[in-house]
């Protein structure tokens, strides 16, 4: 079977790697693109590099026009989508891309976002440990899916094990992002210029106020955490795509190395697309670049009495429309990897 396929926000970068992903992907067939701005334009004009998809133009973003599709994915900034998903009831899957159906607490989305609440849905980041199996069941047969926030399910990939099993303990979190600029998305702003970024690296939304705080301790509690507490600075770097994150915890009083790295090798042992790297190895963004892979280094720092977790993911395919086409692969009962890879691109 073949599925229809529209894609909204088709001219920005979440929705660009959305489309990039799915032209490659044998099962689904991109009939309709969207934009705000920039109806009526070729999508060519905004998206060069997607040369198989140069037939296409740019439509006007109704519910009108994105019904009628098996598959809607809604690559909009937060805040804007809850008004088409309220209106889309007939399309059998919708993905959204955005925050507007991540959160389940409605006091958390007032706090960090504001605006209307909309009800969460199926949150999209298959390999989370939660109540001692994984996200993915929780993703077979949904109709409705939230893709994730690229920093949050950076973070809750690399300390979700070891707060499932027990050692450590998440009341005393600190992770700090080397982050691209890509993820702020294309919207022109005058602290993403390249006279900015170059050369220079920027941290931003620090003392707790980034928008994915919520999300990301709403997913430790999945995992069994309680009483989260996590100091998170993300830092723009001049890369144009890509996140390292490096994350601490103390370790639980009495956990043993062995049981440490047990915790992180056993929850992702069979994964594809979550690989912990041996002893001693630590991932670089290049290593992830194009992929729909997360790398996880560990060391654990007993002169510091913390397990130290550093990630690297490409924040456009594992962190946004990589872990949406999976979780829709997952949806469908199609293979996961299915139009995704592992392989990044070199140099």
């Amino acid at each position: 079977m073949t599925y229809s396929v529209a894609v909204s926000g088709a001219s920005g970068y979440a929705g660009g790697e959305i489309l990039r992903l799915l032209a490659a992907h044998p099962d689904v067939e991109i009939r309709t693109v969207t934009a705000h701005s920039n109806a009526g334009q070729p999508l060519i004009e905004h998206q060069p590099h997607l040369r198989s998809l140069a037939h296409l133009t740019l439509q006007a973003t109704t519910p009108e026009i994105l019904a009628g599709h098996d598959i809607v994915f809604l690559a909009l900034p937060h805040g804007q989508s809850g008004q088409y998903t309220d209106a889309l009831d007939d399309v059998p899957l919708v993905i959204d891309a955005g925050a507007d159906h991540r959160l389940t607490s409605a006091d958390a989305w007032d706090a960090f976002y504001g605006g209307d609440f909309h009800e969460p849905w199926a949150y999209g980041v298959p390999e989370l440990p939660v109540g001692g199996a994984h996200q993915r069941a929780h993703l077979v047969g949904a109709t409705r899916i939230a893709a994730p926030g690229c920093n949050a399910s950076t973070i809750a990939l690399s300390l979700a094990p070891g707060v499932a099993a027990g050692v450590i303990d998440p009341s005393d979190i600190v992770s700090v992002l080397a982050v691209g600029p890509s993820g702020a998305g294309k919207s022109l702003k005058a602290n993403l210029l390249a006279s900015e970024i170059l050369g220079s690296a920027n941290p931003y939304a620090v003392g707790g106020t980034h928008r994915h705080i919520p999300e990301i301790r709403q997913a430790l509690a999945a995992a069994g955490g309680e009483d989260i507490r996590i100091s998170f600075t993300p830092v723009l770097v001049p890369m144009s795509r890509g996140i390292l994150a490096t994350s601490t915890a103390p370790i639980v009083d009495g956990a043993t190395d062995a049981e440490i790295r047990a915790a992180w090798e056993d929850a992702y042992r069979e994964e594809t697309f979550v690989q912990v790297l041996p002893a001693g190895h630590f991932p670089r963004t290049a290593d992830v670049l194009g992929a729909n892979t997360a790398l996880m280094g560990l060391a654990i720092d007993r002169a510091a009495n913390r397990v130290v977790v550093v990630t690297a993911v490409d924040n456009l395919v594992k962190g946004t429309a990589g872990a949406a086409i999976q979780s829709m692969n997952i949806a469908l009962g199609l293979p996961e990897d299915r139009g995704l890879s592992v392989n990044g691109v070199a140099p």
